[in-house]
């Protein structure tokens, strides 16, 4: 029953973290968005934020949200639901996100997209206005569209039986679940 209560709170836990710390990105960044409509836009600034409303909802939003990392991290949450571990409780939204305990090609790609995000926001921090609001309005909208995709692939993860999405746990944690899941089926068979 601990078990099952421990999956349970790390599955939220990491869920909630990974929500919060979009959210957050989302709350900062509307502001200094909203900003560029104080500048006189010409053609090319209207132009410009289209394009870039469109390409972000469709290239964040859509592809690497909705289509990526949403349902992976919902797929991530219920490993940790089934498979609770007490640093994966802990340290639940960086193992949901695909920090730890995931294949080494998952875990390149999120600590390379981090450091890309990082160093993304460092430089558009000094891009002058319209631009940076026009900038920070496309990652808005990527990032609201996330959002989204996260909180219903959230509540499917935990309304429906069959969850068709990997969570890319490395081998050896597949190793360990298999060898756990036969000692428990020897425990309950008295052997």
């Amino acid at each position: 029953m601990k078990t099952a209560m421990a999956g349970t709170v790390g599955a939220l836990w990491g869920l909630a973290g990974v929500f919060v710390l979009i959210g957050s990105a989302v709350y900062r960044l509307t502001p200094r968005a909203l900003e560029a409509a104080d500048y006189p836009f010409s053609w090319y600034h209207w132009s410009t934020l289209s394009l870039l409303l469109l390409f972000m909802a469709y290239a964040e939003g859509y592809r690497g949200f909705q289509m990526g990392f949403s349902p992976r991290v919902a797929a991530r949450a219920k490993y940790l639901r089934d498979h609770p571990s007490a640093g994966r409780v802990l340290l639940a939204p960086f193992f949901c996100m695909g920090y730890f305990h995931t294949t080494r090609r998952r875990q390149i790609t999120s600590l390379s997209l981090t450091v890309g995000i990082v160093l993304l926001i460092i430089t558009v921090h000094f891009v002058p206005q319209p631009w940076r609001g026009i900038i920070d309005a496309g990652v808005v909208v990527g990032l609201a569209w996330g959002l989204v995709s996260l909180l219903v692939f959230s509540f499917r993860v935990f309304l429906v039986e069959q969850f068709d999405f990997s969570p890319e746990v490395s081998d050896s944690e597949k190793l360990n679940d298999g060898q756990k899941q036969i000692q428990d089926t020897l425990a309950t068979d008295g052997h």
